[in-house]
């Protein structure tokens, strides 16, 4: 259910709709349609793509999302498997983590309570409880989308205790490599423009 939730949101809904539209206006005016078509539906479809693509996951699939406010959070302990200073923008290693263009990337399995141990990435600016030189963690989730967590900043000190003794599970939810979310946003589109431009067919 919150696959499908997070599948037609009302900001995809809005992305999808865009896209149909300036798709649909960039192939109808290079087709058989106004000229104006075709020069408004280039720049428009290059701007929509390319906020789209800024609103994806700038460091890789696996990437957590941060708790939405208000939303019920719990905490959980990880295991710390590594940890990498990368440009938040790519995701890619740098060598120097004091830039502001860089982030530590927490490399940890979160173990909730009542759910299987997963394989999270959580970014953050700061290297939040030393986990530079630690190898377990505490953080804060959300139970209800558990892939948005984010390392707690001052965790209680009795999960700090349970962190540290927690024992590495036998089976773990390795991250997800299928199909990007903003790629299914982007073949939504293009559907729509297609439907849209039969529509234009045949009611001439």
């Amino acid at each position: 259910m919150s696959s499908l939730r997070m599948l037609f949101s009302s900001l995809r809904l809005v992305a999808v709709l865009l896209i149909g539209l300036s798709v649909a206006a960039l192939v109808h005016g290079a087709l058989d349609g106004p000229r104006w078509l075709l020069l408004t539906g280039v720049p428009v479809t290059a701007l929509i793509l390319t906020v789209l693509g800024d609103m994806g996951d700038p460091t890789g699939t696996g990437s957590a999302m941060r708790p939405r406010s208000g939303r019920p959070r719990a905490f959980a302990p990880a295991l710390v498997n590594g940890v990498r200073t990368v440009d938040k923008r790519t995701g890619r290693p740098v060598r120097d983590g004091r830039s502001v263009d860089s982030v530590f990337a927490f490399d940890l399995t979160v173990m909730p309570d009542g759910l299987p141990a997963y394989r999270m990435r959580v970014c953050h600016p700061l290297d939040l409880q030393g986990l530079l030189h630690k190898s377990r963690a505490v953080v804060e989730y959300d139970p209800e989308q558990p892939w948005r967590v984010v390392v707690a900043d001052n965790p209680p000190r009795e999960w700090l205790a349970r962190a540290n003794a927690a024992t590495p599970p036998a089976v773990v939810k390795e991250p997800s490599t299928g199909i990007p979310t903003g790629l299914w946003t982007l073949l939504m589109g293009v559907g729509l423009a297609a439907v849209l431009l039969v529509l234009v067919r045949v009611l001439g």
